[in-house]
């Protein structure tokens, strides 16, 4: 079986080393030459358990390679970037169908092409099948096509490529079935196999489903703080309840499903999915609140310009993801009015060490819930920083563990609006 993966990204590094492990002849495509390079050096890009040890040996048992451009195969997946269109909300297909098009010198009657990549609900038929039938093929019958989105959370995505469940969403049943024998080479969880459309919004409603429940803890972190109410404790308690399970609040909503995916319902039914955008746009407030919230916290300290110690870049906690990290957007909000060292041991291109960044600091920011940050040194902190304050948006410091001689801010103690 000759598999060609299209992406070498968060997604398309570990499906092709799974289906490469499983002895399959799998080739990573990706239009980065760096990336391919270092992929074929054994080096990943992204920060993942067990998938730089996998790779290493499936390098040295020739079972995967990386290139710049597609190769004949079997199967083409491909797992390319779909961000959206701001101004819109629409799905923005380019990467897809440039990935598609890519394919076609290579493509021959019985090959089956997956789409991984998340996509607006009817993509894969009115954007994706138009492209392989102009040239002459009859999907279902001489190539098959199926949607068949990941679920995966970054930081175990290995393990839940094997043991999540998996959508399997066929143009036909043909296809399906296709698409269902490949992931059988190494999905131990339940194959689920149904229709394009409803894959595509399957997958878009999981992480819509999240967002509005955070969006419903941030909001309720507003009310607290016009009310002068912690609802870290009103959370606390009202999920004692055996059917309530309010989410934790937070800075804002990162990464490249939970904040994206939504616009995609959201731009086909604008007058139906009212909650789906007070949701995003509540979320995508957050930021903002808690810029707010550091100005008022401050306030009280004069100083010409406080220095204030950002810790976290990336959008979840012990890893290098950063993609739509709503940390930027806080940065942003404070970089005019405030001097800023930032600090994040998973991101490669913040240099500056833990000392460095509280020296002299009046306000440690957290914004990612890092386990270094879980155990901060508060003897290093009461006598490097010029005032020992912490502003913890992630709750994952216990106000019962802080000396008194430093001040605690988390969103259940926020200064009253």
């Amino acid at each position: 079986m000759k598999i060609c993966v299209i992406g070498q990204g968060y997604i398309g590094i570990p499906t092709a080393v799974l289906f490469a492990k499983n002895n399959c002849q799998v080739t990573g495509v990706d239009v980065n030459e760096t990336i391919v390079s270092n992929l074929n050096k054994g080096n990943i890009t992204i920060e993942e358990p067990k998938i730089k040890e996998i790779l290493k040996t499936c390098l040295d048992d020739g079972t995967y390679k990386a290139k710049t451009q597609p190769e004949e195969s079997d199967v083409y997946i491909i797992t390319v970037p779909t961000p959206f269109k701001e101004n819109s909300f629409e799905c923005d297909l380019s990467y897809v169908v440039s990935a598609c098009e890519s394919i076609i010198p290579y493509i021959k009657k019985e090959d089956l092409i997956i789409i991984e990549s998340t996509i607006a609900p009817l993509s894969t038929e009115t954007v994706v099948k138009p492209i392989f039938e102009k040239e002459g093929y009859v999907i279902g019958e001489d190539l098959y096509l199926a949607h068949c989105p990941e679920r995966v959370l970054p930081g175990n995505i290995l393990e839940e490529l094997v043991h999540n469940s998996r959508i399997i969403g066929g143009i036909t049943p043909q296809c399906t079935r296709k698409a269902t024998e490949i992931y059988e080479i190494f999905v131990e969880g339940e194959i689920i196999g149904t229709e394009a459309k409803i894959a595509e919004l399957s997958k878009c409603m999981e992480n819509t489903y999240r967002d509005v429940n955070i969006a419903l803890a941030n909001e309720l972190v507003k009310i607290g703080a016009k009310l002068d109410i912690d609802v870290l404790e009103v959370i606390k308690i009202a999920n004692k309840h055996p059917r309530v399970n309010i989410l934790s609040p937070g800075p804002g909503v990162g990464g490249h499903c939970i904040a994206i995916d939504p616009y995609f319902v959201y731009s086909l039914a604008q007058e139906e999915a009212q909650i789906i955008k007070m949701a995003r746009d509540t979320n995508k407030s957050m930021p903002d609140f808690v810029v707010k919230n550091v100005k008022e916290i401050l306030n009280d300290y004069k100083e010409n310009k406080h220095i204030i110690s950002i810790f976290g870049l990336a959008y979840k906690g012990n890893s290098d993801d950063d993609r739509e990290s709503p940390s930027y957007d806080v940065i942003k909000g404070l970089e005019n009015d405030f001097d800023l060292k930032i600090y994040d041991p998973h991101i490669k291109f913040t240099n500056l060490s833990f000392n460095e960044a509280i020296q002299d600091s009046s306000l440690l920011l957290i914004l990612t819930n890092h386990d270094e940050f879980k155990k901060l040194d508060f003897n290093n902190l009461k006598e490097n920083m010029k005032q020992p304050i912490i502003f913890d948006t992630k709750n994952i410091l216990d106000k019962n563990n802080i000396p008194e001689e430093i001040t605690l801010f988390n969103f259940g103690n926020l200064p009253k609006q």
